[in-house]
């Protein structure tokens, strides 16, 4: 079975194929926000504001752990996905396990790194009196599993990228269901708080990365480790990580974004404020992921078919794609500005919090139906290996338009200068999109045009 799905890649609908690879995807993905969420809500209702707040305040230490896993594993799994359409299995395999050897290393660095300076940093981050014991509490128990955490995002991206996405979808459901599950015994029945919802984070990530780490272990598969193709390669390694460079460049300015949120906010509205933040961040976030699991779903099938030489197939998907992840984040333009407490009020019952949030939550989503265009767009030119590319859209959006507004609007408009910094951003950043998307696209009709012609001359040879 493993063997046939690649070459569906490049013959099967492209219709079929998006909802065959996406839809695992987005229950994926989104079980991965609801995952994320699910510790947001228990602390809120079960330890307090001041708790979230103090997680709030931990965003760019999970976004730069996140920023490090994704730079071995999305780098690794369109290596992979352009691989097998080349048919080239063993350097996949070689891939496979580079993939492994780096996530461990990186892990394991970072894990040190952060826990040596981990006061210092979250001071930085915004943490103030109150709420750095939570972040703190939080932290210790997230960067002793960090290891576990990169593996297992890594080897499940490249299970998803190998022609698995169905069991890359359920490796994160059971992720899901388990820390849901674990939450509340650790924060409720152990009384643990903050610190019992980062055990239960830990523990979950550990199943989920043993099942994963199984399947990817079985010789029957097409794409497996293998102990002759398990070593270190420099060049595999630099090809990589210079494809994965786009998304990690991408998580390190969110980071910095978020750094820069939190002492705007903490300046202008205090603690309360950056827990609103966390809030918004939650929500929309889950509404990103879901657009985020339609472009996984089109990256093996985008990366197939670049490597494989049919563009007006890339064309194709990537068009589908920006219809499906326009709906999305349309939706959520339409909860934020109509219903913004109703969302809210599940992560707290504080008035004051709910009132600051669901007013910053408006003015975050008013450019966000665009949105979906931006994200399906620079996760386009990341698919097919074109890394600089998608490194400059990945900056442009955050680093090079929304920090700017967010040092200028606060002195303007205070905590509404801070929110409305996020649209107003977001709108550059989709008009230059636009602009890269277009030379791409010609780009496209000119190499379809070239191989048509060469075909038309071989014919009349024969």
């Amino acid at each position: 079975m493993a063997e046939k799905i690649p070459l569906e890649l490049g013959t099967e609908k492209i219709g079929k194929l998006l909802r065959q690879y996406a839809v695992p995807a987005i229950i994926a993905m989104t079980a991965s926000s609801l995952y994320n969420m699910v510790d947001s809500i228990f602390i809120g209702q079960g330890v307090g504001p001041l708790a979230i707040s103090g997680l709030a305040v931990t965003f760019p230490l999970m976004n730069l752990s996140a920023a490090f896993g994704t730079l071995v594993g999305v780098g690794g799994a369109t290596l992979v996905s352009v691989l097998l359409g080349q048919r080239n299995y063993d350097m996949a395999k070689k891939v496979l396990a580079n993939v492994f050897i780096l996530n461990v290393a990186i892990g394991v660095l970072f894990t040190i790194f952060s826990l040596s300076f981990l006061t210092p940093i979250l001071w930085f981050f915004g943490a103030s009196d109150a709420t750095l014991p939570y972040a703190r509490e939080y932290m210790i128990v997230i960067l002793s599993g960090n290891i576990i955490t990169h593996l297992y995002f890594g080897l499940n991206a490249i299970l998803r990228a190998s022609g698995e996405p169905k069991k890359a979808m359920l490796a994160t459901i059971l992720t899901v269901v388990l820390n849901t599950i674990l939450d509340p015994i650790f924060i409720f029945v152990f009384d643990m708080g903050i610190q019992g919802a980062a055990i239960a984070t830990v523990i979950s990530q550990t199943v989920s990365l043993v099942w994963v780490f199984r399947m990817l272990s079985d010789k029957s598969r097409l794409l497996h480790f293998s102990k002759e193709r398990f070593s270190f390669d420099w060049k595999i390694a630099f090809r990589s990580l210079s494809i994965g460079m786009a998304p990690f460049l991408m998580n390190i300015t969110s980071s910095l974004v978020v750094i820069l949120i939190n002492n705007q906010l903490r300046k202008h509205g205090g603690d309360m404020a950056i827990g609103a933040y966390g809030i918004i961040n939650r929500i929309v976030y889950l509404f990103a992921m879901i657009v985020m699991g339609f472009t996984q779903g089109m990256q093996p099938i985008a990366g197939y078919n670049y490597g494989a030489k049919l563009y007006n197939r890339v064309i194709e998907v990537f068009r589908l794609t920006v219809f499906w992840g326009t709906l999305i984040t349309t939706l959520c333009f339409i909860v934020g500005m109509f219903f913004p407490g109703t969302a809210v009020s599940l992560f707290t019952r504080d008035p004051e919090l709910k009132a600051i949030a669901s007013r910053g939550f408006r003015i975050v989503v008013l450019a966000f139906p665009i949105v979906g265009f931006q994200m399906v767009t620079s996760n386009l030119f990341q698919s097919l290996g074109l890394a600089k590319k998608a490194i400059f859209l990945s900056l442009s959006r955050k680093l090079l338009f929304l920090v700017p507004c967010l040092a200028i609007l606060p002195g303007f408009f205070g905590v509404d200068g801070v929110w409305m910094s996020t649209p107003v951003a977001d709108a550059i950043a989709t008009i230059v999109t636009a602009i890269m998307l277009s030379s791409l696209i010609r780009q496209f009709r000119a190499e379809s045009g070239a191989i048509n012609n060469e075909q038309l001359v071989n014919n009349h040879e024969q």
